[in-house]
């Protein structure tokens, strides 16, 4: 059965999407099966592997609104070891559509659990909100990796993630739990990141992890090339720091 780990912050501009699309095709290069859920409506997971979202025949949301069966709608990618399940912009009303439905919070779930054999990580990449779409994936995540950049305001909104987080885990998942907290935006030379890394650590007590994701203009230029950034550019520092922070998770989830 494959781990599913779900990317959230209902903050934007944390690096979310760019951490789920690099991290899922890393867990590829290091020879695991992966699958990398799309149900952000920009659909920018689902162009940063080379699909054309515009032209998919089928979307997740017609996984979550329309019942057809996730299998019908995995693409394959041109990366190593890595599946897409495609975005549309149809998701932004996803909330609505999902609002009279019964046992909305588990379509996600049921969806995926006929894939989950087939991968080793199923990575989503969720909303920058926290409504029905955001609950459907941490109602089916074994945990949440939590994106932090390195600024001022990067605390902002996380209570209120946490908080949804405890409500999910007592009402409908209760097993899930933090994968991990991952600063982004990097940059040790200021001393403004040296206290939000503080800040975060105290937030967040040994859930941080040790690699880091600095600035770099070449992760910025791969999404607008279709490709993940350890295949745009493989010497570059943000390839070097999703394939570390790869195999870290790779190494706990071993331990564990």
């Amino acid at each position: 059965m494959g781990k599913i780990i779900a990317i959230a912050n209902q903050k934007g501009g944390v690096g979310k999407t760019t951490t789920a699309v690099n991290l899922a095709a890393a867990l590829g290069i290091c020879n695991k099966t992966t699958l990398l859920v799309d149900i952000d409506p920009q659909g920018n997971a689902t162009s940063g592997v080379g699909v054309d979202k515009r032209r998919v025949e089928a979307s997740t949301f017609d996984i979550l609104v329309n019942g057809i069966p996730a299998e019908n709608t995995v693409i394959q990618t041109a990366y190593t070891r890595l599946d897409v399940l495609p975005s549309s912009l149809d998701l932004a009303a996803a909330d609505i559509a999902l609002a009279d439905f019964k046992n909305r919070e588990y379509i996600l779930k049921n969806a995926l659990s006929s894939l989950r054999k087939y991968y080793d990580y199923i990575i989503i990449d969720c909303p920058p909100s926290l409504g029905l779409v955001t609950l459907n994936a941490l109602c089916c995540a074994d945990t949440v990796l939590v994106p932090i950049q390195c600024e001022f305001y990067a605390l902002e909104g996380l209570s209120q993630l946490m908080s949804t987080i405890r409500i999910v885990k007592r009402q409908y998942n209760s097993l899930i739990d933090i994968e991990g907290v991952l600063l982004t935006m990097y940059d040790a030379r200021l001393n403004l990141t040296q206290q939000v890394v503080e800040e975060v650590k105290r937030f967040f007590p040994k859930k941080v992890f040790s690699t880091t994701v600095s600035r770099s203009v070449r992760i910025s230029e791969a999404p607008s090339h279709g490709k993940p950034i350890m295949y745009y550019d493989r010497c570059n520092k943000g390839s070097d720091a999703y394939m570390a922070l790869a195999k870290e998770i790779l190494k706990r989830n071993a331990v564990n």
